[in-house]
C-alpha cells in the first residue's frame, strides 16, 4: 500500500510563532505528532510518506501515486482541510480523516471518503485489514477511550526535523476540570489516562536517537492538562526522565500545559525543574471571580492568581498565559482589570482571546438552548470574531478587545512586563544557557531586523544593555523574548487591521432574525 499522510496549513497565528521562526530559519512550531503516531500501526512494508503543507507544497503527483490520503487536523485548519479533500476528489483517490477536527463536525467534511472519529488506537487494527481486503468503511468510532499504554512510539522519521522549532510527546490524556467553554472533556474525556513510565523514557531515547537535540532542545508535552495523575508523575514518570535526562547530559527542555494548582505542590514543582520543565501554559482566562464562576473555572478561585503565577516562576516556569474576555459576566472595565493584571504578574506570553463555544463544550449547548449560537468556531484564539451572541454589545466587545491586544503588544508595555518578569524569575538550576550557532544567528538577526528596523527598537536596545549589565546569565532568555515580542507584536497589528463592520453587521442580522422568528411564534 502507497499511503500518504497530509497535515493541512495553519494560518499565521499567535501559537504559530510564524515571524519568530524566521529568526532561526524553521517553518513551523510543532510536528503532526497525530499522524505520525498513527503512521506506528502501518506495516512496515507499506509505502508511507508524510506532507506538513506547513513545511512544503502538496503536489497532485504525490496524491496520485497514492492508495489513500490520511488527513489529520484541528479546527483551525478547516479551510486547508477542505482543499485538500477537494483536490483528492478531482484526483479521484480515496480520503481518510481523522482528528479533532473531523471528530467534531463530520457534518461539515461529507466530501470525506472515511472518518476515523475519536482516538484511532482501538481503530487501527480493524482499519488496516480492510484497507487490506479493500473493504473500507466509511465510518470508524470506537465506543470508549483507548489504554493509552499500547500506544507506539511515533515515527519521527517521517518528519524533516531540520523545519521545526519544537518536537512534541504525549503522557496522558484528558483532564479531570470541567469548564464551561471547554471541549477536552468530549474529546478525551474526564478521567485522565496516562502512559508509563517506561512510554516516556523509550519516546525520549527515540527522539535523541534520530538526532533532535542536534537540531533543537525544546520539547512540547501536549498534554490536555500534564498534572491530572500527580502520584504517577511524582512517584515514577519524573524520575525516571530526570535520571535519563542525567545520563544524556540534558539534551532536551520541557514545556507543557498545566492547572494552576501546580503551584501547592512544591515538590511536584521541583521535580518538573529537576527533569527540565522550563514552561508552563497555564489557562487563567480572568481575574474576575464571578466570570470563573460562570466558567466553572473553580480551580481557579480557590487560589490567590497573582501569588500562584509568582510561585511557579520562583520554581523556574516561565509561565504562559491564556485569557479570555466576553463572559457574560464581564463589563467594559474588564479590559482594564486584564491588561492591569497581565503587567503586575509579568506574564510576558499572554493569549487573549474572545470567548467561543466549540463543539463539544458545555458553553455550546448553553448557546444552543439560549439560541445564541450563530455559527462554528474558527479556532484562531486571537480572531475577532466570536461564534456566539455576546451579553456585552458586540461593538464594545470588539473594540475593547483590539485596544486590550493593542496595549499588551506595544513596545513599551511588552518589555516593562518582560523586565518585571526576568528581574523575578528564578533561572532552573539544572538549566545551562548554551549558545550554539542557530542562537547566534537569531541574535544577529535581532539586531537588523527589531534593533535597526522594528518599531520596538528603542526598547530592544535598552533591554538588552540592562540584561547584559544585571542580568548576564539572562542574556539568550532576553533575545528570545524580544524575538518573540517581534512575533507577537505582528500579530498584534493584523487584529488591529481587521475590519469590525462586517461582523457587527452579521451579529445585528442574526439578532434581528432571532427576533422576528420569536415574534412569529408567538
Amino acid at each position: 500500500m502507497k499511503i500518504l499522510m497530509v497535515y493541512p496549513k495553519y494560518p499565521d497565528t499567535f501559537w504559530g510563532f510564524k515571524h519568530a521562526l524566521k529568526f532561526i530559519s524553521k517553518k513551523t512550531a510543532l510536528p503532526p505528532l497525530g499522524l505520525v503516531t498513527i503512521a506506528a500501526y502501518f506495516p512496515r512494508e507499506w509505502d508511507v510518506k508524510l506532507v506538513d503543507m506547513n513545511c512544503e507544497k502538496l503536489t497532485d503527483a504525490e496524491i496520485k501515486s497514492s492508495d489513500y490520503v490520511f488527513i489529520s487536523a484541528m479546527t483551525i485548519q478547516r479551510d486547508s482541510s477542505k482543499e485538500v479533500i477537494k483536490r483528492c476528489n478531482e484526483l479521484k483517490v480515496p480520503s481518510v480523516v481523522g482528528g479533532p477536527l473531523f471528530t467534531m463536525e463530520p457534518d461539515n467534511f461529507q466530501d470525506a471518503d472515511h472518518f476515523v472519529l475519536g482516538e484511532a488506537e482501538d481503530l487501527m487494527s480493524q482499519l488496516i485489514k480492510d484497507i487490506e481486503s479493500n473493504k473500507l468503511k466509511r465510518y470508524y468510532a470506537s465506543p470508549k477511550f483507548p489504554d493509552i499504554t499500547k500506544t507506539p512510539v511515533p515515527r519521527w522519521e517521517l518528519l524533516r526535523l531540520k523545519d521545526y522549532g519544537s518536537m512534541s510527546i504525549q503522557y496522558s490524556r484528558g483532564c479531570p476540570y470541567d469548564c464551561e467553554f471547554c471541549d477536552i472533556g468530549a474529546l478525551n474525556g474526564r478521567v485522565p489516562r496516562a502512559k508509563t513510565s517506561e512510554q516516556i523514557i523509550q519516546e525520549l531515547q527515540s527522539l535523541y536517537d534520530v538526532g533532535w537535540w542536534k537540531f533543537r532542545k525544546a520539547v512540547f508535552f501536549v498534554d490536555d492538562n500534564f498534572i491530572g495523575k500527580k502520584t504517577l508523575l511524582k512517584k515514577e514518570v519524573l524520575p525516571s526522565m530526570i535520571e535519563w535526562q542525567r545520563t544524556h547530559d540534558y539534551p532536551f527542555t520541557f514545556y507543557t500545559e498545566v492547572s494552576i494548582d501546580l503551584s501547592d505542590d512544591d515538590e511536584l514543582m521541583r521535580l518538573m525543574s529537576e527533569a527540565g520543565f522550563n514552561r508552563v501554559f497555564v489557562g487563567i482566562e480572568t481575574p474576575d471571580p464571578e466570570s470563573l464562576k460562570e466558567a466553572n473555572k473553580f480551580q481557579n478561585i480557590k487560589h490567590n492568581l497573582k501569588e500562584s503565577i509568582e510561585k511557579l516562576q520562583s520554581f523556574g516556569f516561565d509561565v504562559q498565559g491564556g485569557f479570555i474576555v466576553g463572559f457574560d459576566s464581564d463589563r467594559p472595565t474588564i479590559f482594564k482589570h486584564q491588561f492591569d493584571f497581565i503587567q503586575e504578574t509579568g506574564i510576558v506570553t499572554a493569549m487573549v482571546g474572545l470567548l467561543n463555544a466549540p463543539r463539544g463544550s458545555r458553553l455550546h449547548e448553553r448557546m444552543r438552548r439560549e439560541k445564541r449560537l450563530i455559527g462554528e468556531i474558527t479556532g484562531d484564539n486571537v480572531d475577532i470574531f466570536t461564534n456566539f451572541i455576546p451579553r456585552m454589545n458586540v461593538k464594545t466587545l470588539i473594540l475593547g478587545y483590539k485596544e486590550l491586544v493593542s496595549r499588551l503588544y506595544s513596545p513599551q508595555n511588552y518589555y516593562k512586563r518582560l523586565r518585571k518578569f526576568l528581574s523575578t524569575y528564578e533561572f532552573p538550576k539544572i538549566s545551562k544557557p548554551k549558545i550554539n550557532f542557530t542562537d547566534l544567528k537569531a541574535f544577529l538577526r535581532s539586531t537588523v531586523v527589531i534593533g535597526l528596523f522594528g518599531k520596538e527598537r528603542k526598547e530592544y536596545w535598552k533591554l538588552l544593555i540592562w540584561s547584559f549589565f544585571k542580568k548576564k546569565k539572562y542574556f539568550p532568555t532576553a533575545v528570545a523574548f524580544t524575538i518573540y515580542g517581534y512575533h507577537f507584536r505582528k500579530i498584534a497589528e493584523k487584529i488591529l487591521k481587521e475590519p469590525i463592520e462586517p461582523i457587527i453587521k452579521r451579529f445585528s442580522l442574526v439578532e434581528y432574525k432571532l427576533k422576528t422568528t420569536s415574534k412569529s411564534n408567538v
